[in-house]
């Protein structure tokens, strides 16, 4: 049992890895015509972008602590 959660925190690690590097790529490529725009025109494309890869990563690291917990309390019930 203990296996199946390593497995899936093993894919949510990755899966924050891939968030964090998407974020980075959104990051780099704001212009700088992105950062120099008027705040009132709302964020750009970019900016969306990567708030989505945050709150993606947010979430997959919760998850992943949540998994970490139930790893704990499984093989706390072994011993």
């Amino acid at each position: 049992m203990t296996y199946i959660f390593i497995l899936i925190l093993i894919g949510l690690v990755v899966m924050v890895v891939v968030s964090l590097v998407r974020g980075i790529i959104a990051f780099l490529g704001s212009t700088k015509e992105d950062l120099n725009r008027d705040p009132s025109a709302g964020p750009s494309p970019m900016q969306l972008r990567q708030n989505q890869m945050m709150f993606a990563r947010i979430k997959y690291q919760l998850a992943a602590v949540a998994v970490v917990a139930l790893i704990m309390a499984v093989s706390g019930h072994h011993h």
